[in-house]
């Protein structure tokens, strides 16, 4: 697939060099525009369908963070490039899809598009085709702990489960509400192999009572009761690997 992307990069060299190593390793980049300062790429990212923004951290008049909170709802992946490692922890958390250092290996640079188009391709695949997921298989029981012994659950019966603190919400297709003791954490790494995925730092939803996937960043899932439940950037590659 053709990624749509632009450059936002406030040095003209640095600029030619991205451009040029774009154009000869990665033929699926199509650049649309680039921008030297957080204006010129707010009116490029508002007036332009992207898929993939490359993105300076330092420029004139702000900085990669201030445009980012100015375009507000993010619909594209981002990669970032700068020359400053310690800006790593602060791209992570305004969830970057990759962090090139500068000078740019080319390696890295095809490693950084790959991902992107994985996610981008698997990501027009919920749009747009039929798909099941990889693991429809959730027969099972898990125990839950009560003050006066254990509960038996069937892992069919569980929608999602949401984190409370330390104590994780269970809620089942019928309706109810189980709220357990243990952490979310807990819950992940007991129904990893029967089609559970964590999507949120607060959610593990069971993949095949997904019914509909939302684009955007991170986008969202709409389950077959109709709860929408937002999935967090950094999780939406583990969801889409669940669809085949």
């Amino acid at each position: 697939m053709k990624l749509k992307s632009i450059i936002v990069e406030d040095e003209e060299t640095s600029r030619k060099i991205l451009r040029n190593y774009l154009t000869k390793y990665c033929p699926n980049v199509s650049i649309l525009g680039e921008a030297s300062n957080v204006e010129e790429a707010l009116v490029l990212i508002r007036n332009t369908e992207l898929d993939l923004v490359f993105l300076d951290v330092e420029m004139p008049y702000g900085n990669a963070f201030d445009l980012l909170d100015k375009v507000g709802d993010i619909d594209f992946e981002t990669v970032f490039v700068t020359a400053y490692d310690h800006y790593a922890i602060d791209a992570l958390n305004a969830h970057a899809s990759y962090y090139l250092m500068k000078p740019i290996s080319i390696d890295e640079l095809i490693k950084a598009v790959d991902y992107v188009t994985e996610i981008k391709t698997k990501e027009e695949a919920l749009q747009d085709q039929v798909l099941t997921p990889k693991t429809n298989n959730v027969n099972g029981k898990i125990t839950i702990p009560q003050q006066d012994g254990f509960e038996v659950i069937e892992t069919a019966n569980i929608m999602y489960c949401k984190a409370d603190d330390n104590y994780t919400e269970i809620y089942l297709n019928n309706n109810k509400k189980k709220l357990v003791s243990k952490t979310l954490k807990y819950f992940e790494d007991a129904l990893s192999e029967s089609g559970f995925a964590r999507v949120h730092k607060s959610y593990l939803v069971n993949v095949n009572e997904v019914t509909k996937y939302v684009k955007g960043k991170g986008g969202s899932v709409v389950l077959s009761n109709g709860k929408q439940i937002m999935v967090s950037a950094s999780k939406k590659s583990n969801l889409l690997s669940y669809f085949k």
